[in-house]
Parts: structure tokens; C-alpha cells; sequence
């Protein structure tokens, strides 16, 4: 442990990561607000699958490219005052929302609330100097839970919606992530590093510095990982209201409530992926989640669908549909597996790149954030080019599957590299007999 976290109490710790949760969890309810009220602005203006999709991922564009350079700026310049920053340029941002009138004017608004979904790499940098390597995957794993921010605008937007229209939900929200953003300032310290380096006259790391480890291919992979775990978990929170609307015909309300079952699981149990990781390791954590989630997207990606079999006394009918029960419980269960999936991805970094959280965490946040934003897009135009609502699911299937496939040849090949006798080996235990001369 270095001097500047032996320096550090558990109060402190503490206090920091509790803060910067609660302030996350703000960020990300903004970050989602267009998931309800862009259903009331898409009705407004009229606008198709394909528009819709772009509106509500406009703002992940934005918060996902801004992750690079707020991580580094937050090794630079402290966490404490890029998140003072960045919530209050998301909080105008979202008061501003309420002046546009156009398509267009939407979708720049969309665009500069997105700076709130920045947050998130800020959050990353700034909890993990207070804590050493053995405890930073829990640690990430409660922040990380700020996620549920997703679930409070589904459960409350809503009610708010249909009571005063969608410019209100706009206003309170933008006035709640302005009074967060004061109160974490206030409560709040510089992490022990930053305090260390000005008591010691040590300059920030150069940007070019900063960004050394992106050559290297393993950061992509991690970005991959978490492209699924955290892009499908926003492209679903923010398409999940539509989804359930327009496939099983529900209200907004009830289409928040029941994509909540969706949201809360996959933010609140990304704790319990921090503590897992910290436990097991994180390479098994990945593997139940790329395994389950294989399993749970196969199955969401049916279609409703109607079987005529000639049979010998006649037509035999089937119809095979996922109810609305069976569909919350898959979708339960892959919001679960994404959650220890996204705290498991965050436990590699630190570990990897102790010197470069930051950049390294800045690029696999923005990939990630770039599958939310790509990803609820490529539903709406396969909405309108396919035409069948599971679509959207068959798209995650491809993504999951092909990340689980490149993280076990990855893991093969660095166990070959490390132990080159694995390649005399065989997993046939017959075969094995035969080669000792056994047989």
C-alpha cells in the first residue's frame, strides 16, 4: 500500500466512495432520461423506430467520447473538481433541453445532456486512489451500482410525465444533478495521490503518457467485454420501455415498472461482482457472464411465432411466444450476469494498469459507452428493416458470443505462452494413457 493511502482512514475512504456513488447514481438518471420522456417527444414529432433509437442514444455519443479525456483529466487534475464540472454542465444542459422544439434542436440537446454519462470515468479514477488493489474491485463494484440511476427515472419519470408533461421531468432533474454536484464538492477531498504529488511538487503524467497503454491489444479486448456488458445494459434500459409497449401493448407506466426489473438487478448486483472478482477472480466472473448471458439472449431472441406441421390426420398448430412473465425473469437474469460482468471488467484495469486508470478505464468506459449508443440505433432500423421485435435481442446474442469466443482464445493462448507444456497435453484421458505407454 503506498503512503498516500496508509495516510488515508476508512472514514475517508468511505465517505469518498459513498459520495461519488450517490453522485453517479444522479448522473446516470440523467444520462437515461430520454429512455421515458423521448416517448412522449417521439409521439410529439411523430418519429420512427430508426429516429427514436438515434434520440435516446444521442446522449450516450456524447458521454462515452468524453470518458477518455475526463479519466485523464481526473488523474491530472483531481476527481473532486472534474465532477464538480461535469455535473454542472449536465445539469444546464438538461434545463436547456426543455427550449428545443425541433428535431434537430432535440438531438443537440440530446448531445449535451450526454456529459453526465462522463461521470462515470471521473467516478472510476477518483474511487480507486483511495483504495489498494485488493479491495478495488468491491470498491468499483459500489460505485459502479450508480447504474440504478437507470431505474429511479424509470420508476419516477413516469409519474412525473403524465402529471406535468415531459419539460417538467427535464427541470427537476436538472435541478437535482446541480444541488448533487454542490453538496459532493462541499462534502468532499482530493483523493490521497493528488494531495501526495503537491506536497512532493510532482507534475501530472503527459497526456501522450497517459495514452502509452491503448497499443496495447488487451484493452480492446476489455473494451469489447464491456461494449456488451455495459452497452447492452444501456441500449436495453433505454429500448426496453419501447420494447414492452409496442410488443406487449403496455402503458408507459407499467413499460417503466417492469423494464426496472430490468435495471435494478443489472446496477445494484455489480456490487456483488466487485466482491466476487475480489473473491474468485474476475477471468470466472467473465465466464459465468459471457456464459449465461449467451443462454438468456438465445432464448429472448425467439420470435413469437406460429408452426403449422402436416400431420397424418391433418394441419398440427404450435405457437411459440415468451410471455411477459418468462420474458421479466430472462430479463432479470441477464441484467444480474451483466451487472458482475461490468464490475469484473473494471477489476482488470487497476490491476493491469495501476499508473494509467484513467486513460485505460476512460477508453474501455467510452467503448462500452459507444454500445449504448450504436446499439439502440441498430435496434430501430432492425425494427424497421426486419420487422420483428426480438431483433434487438439476436443483435446481443452475435455481440456476447463473439466476445466469449475472443476471451477464450485469448486465455489459451496466455496460458500456452506461460505453461508450453499444456500443448503435449490432452484433455482425453485414454490418449494421455497411450502417450506414457500405457495402453
Amino acid at each position: 500500500m503506498s503512503q498516500s493511502l496508509q495516510m488515508a482512514s476508512n472514514g475517508e475512504q468511505q465517505r469518498a466512495l459513498w459520495l461519488s456513488t450517490f453522485a453517479f447514481t444522479v448522473c446516470f438518471a440523467v444520462w437515461m432520461i430520454f429512455s421515458i420522456i423521448g416517448i412522449q417527444i417521439s409521439e410529439q414529432l411523430g418519429l420512427n423506430d430508426t429516429q427514436f433509437g438515434l434520440l435516446i442514444a444521442t446522449p450516450v455519443l456524447t458521454g462515452s467520447l468524453s470518458r477518455v479525456f475526463l479519466g485523464i483529466w481526473s488523474d491530472q487534475f483531481g476527481g473532486r473538481k472534474v465532477m464538480l464540472l461535469v455535473m454542472l454542465c449536465g445539469a444546464v444542459a438538461t434545463w436547456m433541453l426543455t427550449y428545443a422544439t425541433t428535431y434537430l434542436q432535440f438531438l443537440f440537446a440530446a448531445l449535451c445532456v450526454g456529459i453526465a454519462g462522463g461521470s462515470f470515468s471521473v467516478g472510476v479514477a477518483y474511487v480507486s486512489k483511495w483504495f489498494p488493489a485488493s479491495k478495488q474491485g468491491t470498491a468499483l463494484g459500489i460505485f459502479g451500482a450508480g447504474n440504478i440511476g437507470s431505474a429511479v427515472t424509470k420508476l419516477l419519470a413516469p409519474m412525473v410525465m403524465v402529471a406535468a408533461g415531459w419539460t417538467m421531468v427535464a427541470k427537476v432533474w436538472a435541478v437535482g444533478l446541480a444541488v448533487t454536484a454542490i453538496l459532493f464538492f462541499l462534502l468532499s477531498k482530493d483523493d490521497p495521490q493528488l494531495e501526495q504529488r503537491r506536497r512532493d511538487g510532482v507534475k501530472p503524467v503527459p497526456f501522450a503518457e497517459q495514452m502509452a497503454p491503448l497499443k496495447d491489444l488487451q484493452v480492446w479486448r476489455f473494451s469489447l467485454y464491456y461494449f456488451f456488458v455495459f452497452g447492452g445494459f444501456v441500449a436495453l434500459a433505454l429500448w426496453l420501455p419501447r420494447y414492452l409497449i409496442g410488443a406487449y401493448g403496455m402503458d408507459v407506466g407499467t413499460a417503466g415498472i417492469l423494464a426496472a426489473c430490468y435495471s435494478i438487478p443489472a446496477s445494484l448486483f455489480r456490487v456483488v461482482g466487485g466482491w466476487l472478482s475480489d473473491r474468485i477472480g474476475a477471468r470466472r466472473v467473465m465466464y459465468w457472464t459471457f456464459g449465461v448471458s449467451v443462454i438468456c439472449t438465445f432464448l429472448l431472441a425467439y420470435p413469437d411465432t406460429e408452426y403449422v406441421v402436416k400431420g397424418i390426420h391433418g394441419e398440427l398448430r404450435f405457437h411459440l411466444a415468451i410471455g411477459v412473465t418468462l420474458f421479466t425473469v430472462l430479463v432479470f437474469v441477464l441484467g444480474f450476469f451483466m451487472s458482475l460482468g461490468k464490475a469484473a471488467v473494471y477489476k482488470h484495469i487497476p490491476v493491469y494498469y495501476p499508473k494509467h486508470v484513467g486513460a485505460v478505464g476512460g477508453v474501455v468506459g467510452m467503448i462500452g459507452g459507444l454500445g449504448g449508443f450504436v446499439l439502440p440505433i441498430a435496434f430501430g432500423a432492425l425494427n424497421d428493416v426486419v420487422g420483428i421485435w426480438s431483433s434487438c435481442f439476436m443483435l446481443l446474442f452475435v455481440v456476447v458470443f463473439a466476445a466469449l469466443v475472443w476471451m477464450h482464445f485469448a486465455i489459451r493462448r496466455m496460458e500456452r505462452k506461460h505453461f508450453p507444456q499444456l500443448d503435449k497435453e490432452t484433455d482425453l484421458p485414454e490418449a494421455m494413457d497411450t502417450q506414457h505407454g500405457r495402453a
